[in-house]
């Protein structure tokens, strides 16, 4: 359940979602977010750091269905691992899906605080 124990925890269309959790059974599950097979993507690295799941899911909390809304692109992973100040917040707004950057925030700090030091090697993705 990870997400959705914060994110619509409550929400009745998640209700199969729950109930395959509590009794152990798999649900039938429709990809949507695409990468190629040889891409590597570790969640909990990047929402640990304050990367949000609508930086590269978009606002699927707005959405009556979900589909892709971001392209995943090795150029859109690259654009920021090279700059993550643009796409960083704070750790207890990572869920909130709503959240605004206030127009004083500062990534920079973040990155720096926190000494993320996104790899650009082919290798971090490549596997």
């Amino acid at each position: 359940m990870n997400c959705h124990n914060q994110v619509l925890n409550q929400d009745p269309r998640l209700e199969p979602i729950r109930e395959s959790a509590t009794n152990n059974t798999a649900i039938p599950w429709v990809q949507i977010h695409k990468t190629p097979d040889f891409v590597y993507f570790n969640h909990s690295v990047h929402v640990n750091r304050g990367i949000s799941c609508v930086m590269c899911h978009g606002q699927v909390n707005k959405l009556d269905e979900v589909r892709q809304l971001k392209p995943l692109s090795m150029s859109f992973c690259l654009d920021c691992h090279r700059d993550p100040g643009k796409n960083i917040r704070p750790p207890d707004q990572v869920y909130n899906l709503d959240w605004q950057r206030p127009a004083n925030f500062n990534g920079e700090e973040l990155v720096r605080h926190w000494n993320v030091q996104p790899s650009q090697s082919c290798s971090t993705c490549h596997r």
